[in-house]
This record gives C-alpha cells, structure tokens and sequence, in this order.
C-alpha cells in the first residue's frame, strides 16, 4: 500500500462531506477483497508491531504529555500490552479464521458438510478514550484489521499529543482506505456517528454509550461497548483477608493513571472488624509506593483536564470532614493525591457513581452481613470489574459465579486483563461484546453458515403433499429425524 500522500489526504478539519468521502473510500477498498486473505492480514499486523516499536519513544512521550505518565507506567500500561496482543493475534489468527465444518445432519440430507465462515463486518469506527490513548486505540484497531475490516478512528481530544502522535503514526504506516485516525471534537464524533458503518466499537462512558447506540440503532449497526459502569467497581476485604496483601495491591492500582481506569477501584467494603487495621495498611502502602505527598512526586500521573481536576477537588471538598488521608492537590500540575475517605455508607452518592479519580471512598460493613452488602451491590448497575480479598475460597468462588460483572479477581487486582486467550468485557451499563485475542477476531467477524446441496438423491420428505398417505409417510420420517 503506498501511504506517502497519506498526510495530504487527511484535513485538519473534517466535515460531513470529508468524513463520508472516507468512509466510501474505505468500503470501495473493503469490495476489493484485499482484507480477505489472512497472509494478508497478518503481513499487516506485523507492520504495525512493527511501528508501534519503531514510535515507542514518541507515544511515551505523547502519554506525558496528557496524563504525566512515567516511562516505566506507559511501557507497562500502554506499550507493551499492545505488542504482546499483536503477538498474540499473528500466532492464532490462522487458525481463528480457519472455516468451520459442521455435519448437516439427516434432515439437511443428501448435504453431508455445512462450513462456517467468519467473515469481516467490512468498514468499522474505532472510537478511543482518553485514559489510555494507545493501548485503547491501536488494540482495537488490531482487533478490527485481524478481522479483516478496515478501520476509521475517532480519538480522544481530551488526550491531544496521543491523539496528534496517532494520526502521524497510522498515516505513515498505512493507507487512508485501509486505516484512517479522524480527531476532532463531540461535534465530529456525531459526523462519524452519522455515517453508515458496519461495526462500531466504543470505548467510554456509559451515558455516551447510549449515545452510540442511538445513532447506530439508525443503520442497525452492530456495536460493542467497553464501558466503566455507573455505580463503580467494588473490592470487598473481607476479616480474613491478608490485609497487608490486599493493601499494598489497592494502592498500586489506584496510584495508576491516578485512578483513571475503567477497572479501577472505586470504593472499598471493609469488614469493619478489621477496617482500622487495614486502612492503616493502606495508608503505609501508598506512602511507601509515592511518599508522603503523591502531587510533588514526578512519577505520579496528572488528571486529563482542568475540569476533571475540579471535578475532583469538588468531590473531595464535600467529604473533607471524612478524609483520612490525603485530599490536597497542586491545581497547576493537574495532580490530586490519592485520597482515602471514611467512614461512608453504602447508600451515600459517592458510591453509586463512577468516580475516575483518585478519590477512594471506603465503605464498613459487619462480616457476619456480608451476604446483604453483595445484595446490595448485586441490585445496582453491573460493575466491569469485581475484586475479593479472603482467605474464605468457597465464599469467593461462589460470588464470582453467581453476581454479574465483566471480570475481576481473588486476592489480586486487574491483572485479569493480561492474561491470554481470556475476553475483556462488560455487560449491562460496563458495555456488551468482548475482545483481547481470539475474542477481538470474533467481536469484528460474522459467522456465515453456509451448506453445500446436492443435486442428486434430494428426498420428496420437504415438498408439497402434507396430506394423505404420502403425508402420513412424512411425519413418521419427521418424528423419525427430528428425536
């Protein structure tokens, strides 16, 4: 593919008619059947692994300059995951792709094979948020390019170097018909929005998901969602639990990307048995990871925006009188220290929203109740993720299988995420479909069935009479086949 005009191609400032030229540009170059072959797709998948290498010092430091990431946190959060997923896709996309056989069955005889074929959905929009502007923009693009579509890309402006360093990246690295980045605003996310595409995959909000939803419902688009959920994700510290374990984990996890994570932590349940001895756990853990004031400390992240800085700041004012530790911010760094607030009901506002901060609301309940606190947590809005700290297997096995979230994990915190061959999702408001491997490959195919006929031996048993003998005859091979 030649991409050397790739960066005339594409306008500073796109409008409906630029927007709905590309998208036409890129289906003309879908109907050509260049995306179908998987020698080709994986050829492509390797030069994008190869780029993401080759820019890796440019991405770091885009990921400074909009969040205050260090180099260690970017590599870790950021650029590394995207090379082991594209690792994981060239290895397996053969055989992810390989078609199905199926026996067809007596009914279906004289067919004896029915193949399925996982067939790409054609031109899809990849819209990526602003906490994690590489990983959640080139990982979903692999996803879509090993399904064989082509890409259109609507990135955060919240994360302006990231989105900037993206646009370079993909228009240098392939053409605009195959794979495009559009930046811009909310006001060109709906020009995008407005276009026919074939799958849309959106990673966000909840309140912007059924914004998605409703402009793909207008071309009955298929989407996927990755959302963070409205009433937060939960860990439960249960009296048993390793507490020192549990709080050195917690305060690693929230320091990162300054709690700016869909998984993230968003309030803790403590058993209040051992919720002092755990919250002074918490609190030497965090000192000891970023010391004593996180917001001087260079290596800790920033908020995106002033007004998510505010935000915060708000939130932390309006339960000043309950804030343990932390609560203090440096206004002109965009930083806010990690900030542990207790005691707090289960039912306070604080808990029934997704905070995506470093505020950590901490929530006691007695042990013996503990089935009444997974109630109530089980009747809010379903979690994207769920963490349990106990030493009580059955009790944690059993929750796992029975409350509704898209993943988590026991005595541990979001390395779910890096483990291979396992989907990443959500359900209900934290989203719907899966990706991350094989799953990503099947989120952006179709299965397409397809049965071979005969043109001999074909059975009367189908056709026209039902009636009289020969319909007698019939049902007896109907009741016969169909056991």
């Amino acid at each position: 593919m030649d991409t050397s005009a790739n960066l005339d191609l594409l306008p500073g400032k796109f409008s409906d008619d630029t927007v709905r030229e590309i998208v036409a540009a890129q289906r003309r170059f879908f109907r050509t059947g260049t995306t179908l072959p998987v020698s080709w797709r994986i050829r492509q998948l390797k030069r994008l692994k190869e780029a993401v290498l080759a820019h890796e010092a440019e991405f770091i430091q885009a990921l400074a300059d909009d969040l205050g990431r260090s180099e260690v946190e970017a590599y870790l959060c950021d650029i590394g995951p995207i090379v082991v997923e594209i690792n994981e896709m060239i290895r397996g996309l053969r055989r992810w792709a390989r078609p199905e056989i199926h026996l067809s069955g007596l009914m279906c005889f004289p067919s004896i094979f029915t193949k399925v074929y996982k067939m790409p959905y054609g031109v899809s929009l990849v819209i990526s948020p602003f906490n994690f502007p590489i990983l959640l923009t080139i990982g979903v693009v692999a996803a879509a390019m090993a399904g064989g579509n082509t890409v259109v890309i609507k990135s955060s402006s919240k994360s302006a170097a990231s989105t900037a360093a993206l646009k370079r990246f993909f228009a240098e690295v392939f053409s605009p018909e195959y794979v495009t980045l559009i930046d811009g605003g909310h006001d060109i996310a709906d020009i995008c929005l407005a276009q026919r595409f074939d799958k849309i995959f959106y990673t966000g909000s909840p309140a912007v998901g059924k914004h998605v939803l409703t402009a793909a419902a207008k071309n009955l688009t298929p989407v996927a969602l990755e959302l963070g959920g409205e009433t937060g994700n939960w860990c439960v510290i249960r009296k048993d639990a390793n507490l020192k374990d549990a709080a050195r984990k917690i305060a690693f996890f929230k320091l990162t990307n300054a709690g700016q994570i869909c998984i993230n932590i968003n309030q803790i349940a403590v058993a209040e048995e051992v919720a002092e001895a755990f919250l002074s756990e918490l609190k030497l853990a965090f000192v000891s990871q970023i010391g004593e004031h996180a917001e001087r400390n260079p290596e800790y992240p920033k908020l995106i925006t002033d007004a998510a800085y505010d935000k915060c700041a708000q939130l932390a004012d309006e339960y000043c009188e309950r804030i343990i530790f932390g609560g203090t911010g440096d206004k002109q760094s965009c930083k806010y220290a990690p900030t542990i607030i207790y005691p707090v009901d289960i039912n306070e506002p604080i808990v029934q929203q997704e905070l995506f901060c470093p505020l950590l609301p901490v929530v006691p309940y007695k042990d013996a109740e503990i089935d009444s606190l997974m109630d109530t947590i089980a009747e809010r809005e379903h979690p994207l993720a769920m963490y349990l700290f106990t030493c009580n297997m059955r009790w944690a096995n059993r929750v796992m299988q029975t409350q509704q979230f898209g993943g988590g994990c026991i005595n541990e915190v979001c390395i779910h995420m890096m483990v291979k061959g396992v989907p990443f999702n959500g359900t209900g408001h934290s989203g719907m479909g899966a990706y991350h491997g094989e799953w990503g490959f099947r989120e952006f195919t179709h299965p397409q069935t397809v049965l071979r006929g005969s043109r001999w031996l074909n059975l009367p048993l189908r056709e026209h009479p039902y009636s009289g003998k020969a319909g007698k005859q019939k049902m007896a091979l109907l009741r016969l086949f169909e056991r």
